[in-house]
């Protein structure tokens, strides 16, 4: 066998369930002049002449392959050994069923008895052997990059290298670790009786290794100013701690993150196997009540929350936090609108700041590349089927190579039978798209970018001579509005990922049934493009306590929540008594009846603790209050203390107390705000059903200011748990509608468009009617009137579309008018923001 074969061939090893990736070979049996050269961070340099290793430099002082034996006694030494290491064997899979270790050889020549010596013996101890022959003359170069890469490969835990004499006159440099073993010398039975040992001995190292680390935080200083600097003072004047050190300090492997510069990094999924049995922590959302324009500072509160239990109750905690898009960083400042929440930096401390509301880890223009490369897949099959005749369309689809036609495995998958061998039953299933809108999509197709550009609202396409006269309109979205973003934001794996971008609907076939990503081709290059985005952002909160941002999708015709991955890692590392603490977009009415009914499903987790954030100028707002606009001085009312609107805000507190909403209560202060108004509120809020009702002071004092609520959510999490789905998957889709409208928003009941009735009848003859409803309306009031303020009642909701997307897994009405893609203001943002090209300072993000 030559290098390449056997590089496959050791790619084919048993793949057990538990598998970790490590760095470094540890040496078993080096001779006394092994001579070590420096440490290299866990691992350490061995500079070793093969002429010492067992003394042995000729092929006449070799040893030769066969029985050793000096009688009864030698016997008796390989069952005693054979018999003590199947004990530790035993006892190491009675914790980790799953691990078989496997003793990887590495031999220069072809001969296979010294595998059947090592695979006798590592037969009656329960081991895998594995085999790689070099070439007689391989080089030392050839031998190092087998050792590496079997370092890597999680599935081996022993390497034995077994040279000629030749080969063990090369200098070998190799890495060396505590758990991963390697020998060079020795092939009698007891030899190989101790080489097992050690393979087991190096596998139960390992698996210590996996076991989940106690945090050993340490926590930042953070001192109050008053008064209050500004957000980018603060955040500039705090030095954050390296992002590895966060991670040792939190239980991460050095193998699981992925450095993005000094203060932030990737986290990779093989968390979830290493810290499978580990016990959940307790699982905390932060809510609000139907906010202003300008928001209500959930956000701040999660921060504020996780700083006070961690750095302050000394309680392993975490953040989880939606992405803000970049979009609205350039527009209005303090714009929410219908954009994913533009979070303040106040809380957020990196070495460049401002890398949080700009590109961050790069996950947005993932996004934006994938979802282009959706709506340039179905622009070219449009023109290509409708400028080509059949045979010339199959002739490109599948090309001929060598004289034969293949299918490609995605096209396999789209027949979803063997190939046919008849030209139109191939043609019949793979053209695909039509001309006109298709029914399906959510628009026709379209792109992305994450910029607010209000002219790419309406847009018409296909006018250059090349693509034949195939005009037609389309649109651009913001990113954060993808599909794919949602999808980023639902799965629950690489694996989870792709089949949902697979499953992505983006037009009808001929004969009315929906076409996919897949179909189209696309899927595994879409899964590709995503690969790196899967992995939840880990940053740091201003006093040191860790953060995951990771995804941010579209608040109203998405679920508006971060990803249930971060959640999931999250949950994990916090341990059993700690907590993870994350967010719903927009008010209660949006953002948590969709994290409920939408993400909870997916992801399998229920929460322990809801806390619902309100403000006194919120209340205001919606006891009568006048309105609030971005950009604009808050009126007399909003800054004057007012003692007559607790009938009216009683009730709008009610109605989201008493519901299915809220289960904790809290309330978030402004500067504004009095005293007395602060315990009025909190007052209402415990005659509303809160369990607690407590002011926060974040803003201004950081997790000191939020210790109170922490104490709060502490004993509220101790709790019983009694989560309920508002509604059954087996609920017809206009029931699910219709108990969010009555049970939610207080309407009396829907309005189906004729068009909207269509779509249902189509989706449930098509198998979606089980899909959770992800219902697409304005964020400032209850009903789908953004003037109606407070509980308004006696209306009736019309819902006047509705769509589907497969991908993500929920089916959305609309309800009024979504603009997915926001415009710039007279005077944007970007006025005020600029760069010092000496010291690389930006200046105007805050």
């Amino acid at each position: 066998m030559r290098l390449s074969t056997l590089r496959h061939a050791c790619r084919n090893l048993p793949t057990p369930s538990v598998h970790q990736p490590r760095t470094g070979v540890r040496v078993f049996g080096l001779a006394k002049s092994s001579l070590p050269l420096g440490p290299s961070s866990n691992s350490q340099l061995l500079l070793r002449a093969a002429s010492s290793v067992s003394g042995t430099t000729s092929a006449e002082k070799a040893p030769k392959l066969g029985k050793q034996t000096d009688g009864p006694g030698y016997e008796n030494t390989i069952r005693e050994n054979v018999q003590r290491t199947k004990e530790e064997m035993v006892a190491l899979q009675r914790g980790h069923p799953a691990l078989k270790p496997t003793l990887a050889i590495i031999q220069a020549d072809e001969d296979d008895r010294l595998l059947e010596l090592n695979k006798k013996m590592a037969g009656k101890i329960g081991l895998n052997v594995t085999q790689i022959c070099l070439p007689r003359e391989c080089t030392e170069d050839e031998i190092i990059e087998e050792v590496l890469k079997l370092n890597e490969d999680p599935r081996v835990h022993g390497v034995y290298l077994h040279l000629p004499p030749a080969s063990l006159t090369i200098v070998i440099t190799l890495y060396v670790s505590e758990d991963h073993g390697m020998e060079m010398s020795g092939v009698g039975p007891l030899t190989a009786a101790l080489r097992m040992q050690n393979v087991v001995q190096s596998s139960s190292r390992w698996a210590q290794g996996q076991q989940y680390r106690p945090w050993t935080l340490r926590s930042l200083k953070l001192q109050p100013l008053s008064p209050v600097p500004s957000d980018i003072e603060i955040s500039r004047a705090q030095t954050p701690k390296p992002v590895d050190q966060l991670a040792q300090e939190i239980g991460l492997l050095q193998e699981e993150t992925e450095a993005y510069g000094r203060t932030k990094a990737k986290v990779r999924l093989s968390l979830l196997d290493r810290l499978r049995e580990q016990p959940d922590g307790k699982y905390v959302l932060v809510a609000g009540i139907t906010p202003t324009p300008l928001g209500e500072g959930k956000s701040t509160v999660v921060i504020g929350l996780v700083q006070a239990l961690s750095a302050h109750l000394k309680l392993n905690s975490f953040a989880c936090l939606r992405q803000p898009s970049q979009g609205p960083t350039f527009g209005v400042k303090g714009q929410r609108g219908q954009i994913s929440t533009r979070i303040s930096m106040l809380e957020i401390s990196m070495l460049i700041n401002e890398s949080f509301n700009l590109h961050l880890t790069g996950d947005i223009h993932a996004i934006t590349a994938a979802n282009n490369l959706v709506a340039a897949a179905i622009d070219a099959r449009m023109l290509h089927e409708a400028t080509q005749k059949d045979k010339a369309l199959y002739s490109r689809l599948v090309p001929s190579v060598n004289g034969v036609r293949r299918f490609s495995p995605i096209q396999i998958s789209r027949l979803r039978v063997s190939p046919p061998n008849s030209l139109p039953k191939v043609l019949c299933v793979l053209a695909i798209v039509q001309l006109p809108r298709p029914v399906m999509s959510l628009k026709p197709p379209l792109g992305v970018v994450d910029t607010n550009d209000r002219f790419l609202r309406k847009i018409t396409v296909g006018q250059a001579s090349t693509e034949k006269g195939h005009v037609r309109e389309t649109q651009f979205d913001i990113a954060v509005a993808s599909e794919i973003m949602a999808i980023l934001a639902l799965a629950d794996g690489l694996g989870d990922m792709k089949t949902r971008l697979g499953r992505m609907v983006v037009g009808s076939s001929r004969s009315g049934q929906p076409v996919t990503a897949e179909d189209l081709g696309v899927s595994g290059a879409l899964a590709v493009l995503m690969k790196d985005a899967i992995k939840p952002t880990l940053m740091q909160t201003l006093e040191g306590s860790p953060v995951f941002v990771h995804a941010g999708p579209f608040a109203n015709i998405a679920h508006g929540n971060s990803s249930v991955l971060a959640d999931k890692l999250a949950l994990k590392l916090v341990g059993e008594d700690g907590f993870v603490v994350t967010e719903a977009g927009f008010g209660a009415d949006i953002g948590m009846e969709k994290f409920f009914n939408i993400k909870c499903r997916a992801s399998g987790l229920r929460p322990n603790v809801v806390v619902l954030v309100a403000t006194v100028r919120a209340l205001k707002m919606h006891g009568g209050g006048p309105n609030v606009s971005a950009g604009s001085p808050l009126p007399r009312e909003y800054i004057d203390e007012v003692r007559h609107w607790r009938e009216s805000t009683l009730h709008g507190l009610k109605q989201g107390s008493t519901t299915i909403f809220v289960v904790r209560g809290n309330v978030s202060l402004l500067r504004v705000d009095s005293l007395a108004e602060i315990d009025l509120v909190c007052q209402m809020a415990k005659e509303s059903g809160a369990s607690d009702a407590v002011p926060c002071h974040h803003w201004a004092r950081g997790g000191r200011g939020s210790v109170e609520l922490a104490q709060a959510v502490k004993q509220a999490g101790s709790q019983p748990s009694h989560f309920q789905f508002l509604y059954s998957q087996e609920t017809p889709i206009v029931e699910k509608i219709r108990m969010i409208a009555q049970k939610v928003y207080g309407a009396d009941d829907i309005e189906l468009s004729p068009e909207a009735q269509a779509k249902i009848d189509y989706y449930n003859q098509q198998g979606y009617g089980k899909l959770p409803i992800c219902m697409a309306k304005t964020h400032l009031s209850l009903s789908h009137m953004p003037e109606k303020k407070g509980t308004p009642t006696g209306f009736t909701l019309p819902i006047r579309d509705i769509r589907a997307s497969i991908g993500a897994g929920f089916i959305y009405p609309l309800v009024g008018t979504m603009s997915t893609m926001p415009g710039l203001p007279t005077r944007p943002c970007f006025y005020d923001i600029d760069l010092d090209p000496v010291t690389e300072e930006i200046t105007g993000l805050f």
